[in-house]
């Protein structure tokens, strides 16, 4: 198996450093650190990234305006938000930029690993706690009026590929709890993508919560 290539992005030196001491290994190969977006930008322009993990509050460019510009200059690099913000602000806001994935820093080594394996992969990854957060963000709103199948033009299968998603399902589960292969759910995902204009799968399930479209969200 291939090795990941990170770069954590980070202003505080010694969370860099607390990072790079547990994640070298399983596979995780971190291959630079930056202070802020600016620096990381440079480093991306040199190597290449599988992952960027970053933190949002930062001097110069913060984490949410480098999600922007590395979601739209290097589509390859998946990016997870790796942060102390635990509102549903913020970590919409993160998402909505192009964030495959949002962890909070008091989350586990262990945790931390699988976010980065996963992603690695091209799929999303919020632990509970963050969908825990992004729902009761809207908890406190009136909720959007469900859009009639006409509206979002999604077909009876998309819905039920974009409700296994919002249930952290894997191609491979998805594929086999439909009777499909892989290769369509990924069609799926990108047809929903389109349809929707999301960014990414992480998008697509606020997508989903937002519009309301499923009762058990």
């Amino acid at each position: 198996m291939n090795e990941i290539r990170v770069i954590l992005v980070d202003d505080h030196s010694m969370i860099r450093y607390g990072l790079r001491s547990f994640l070298d290994g399983d596979r995780i190969v971190v291959v630079a650190e930056a202070k802020n977006g600016n620096e990381a930008l440079e480093i991306l322009k040199k190597e290449e990234i599988d992952v960027l993990v970053t933190d949002i509050m930062m001097p110069i460019m913060d984490g949410i305006e480098l999600t922007k510009q590395v979601a739209e200059k290097y589509p390859n690099t998946q990016i997870l938000a790796h942060t102390m913000m635990n509102d549903s602000q913020n970590i919409k806001r993160m998402l909505n930029a192009g964030a495959n994935g949002y962890i909070l820093k008091d989350s586990t080594q262990e945790e931390l690993i699988k976010a980065i394996h996963t992603v690695s992969r091209g799929e999303n990854y919020y632990p509970g706690d963050v969908t825990q957060i992004i729902m009761d963000g809207f908890g406190s709103k009136p909720k959007p009026k469900k859009r009639t199948f006409a509206e979002i033009a999604l077909t009876d299968r998309e819905l039920q590929v974009l409700h296994l998603i919002c249930k952290e399902k894997s191609n491979t589960e998805m594929a086999e709890e439909l009777f499909v292969s892989v290769r369509t759910i990924e069609a799926h995902k990108r047809n929903l993508i389109e349809k929707t204009g999301c960014r990414n799968v992480a998008g697509l399930v606020l997508y989903a919560i937002e519009q309301n479209l499923f009762d058990d969200l």
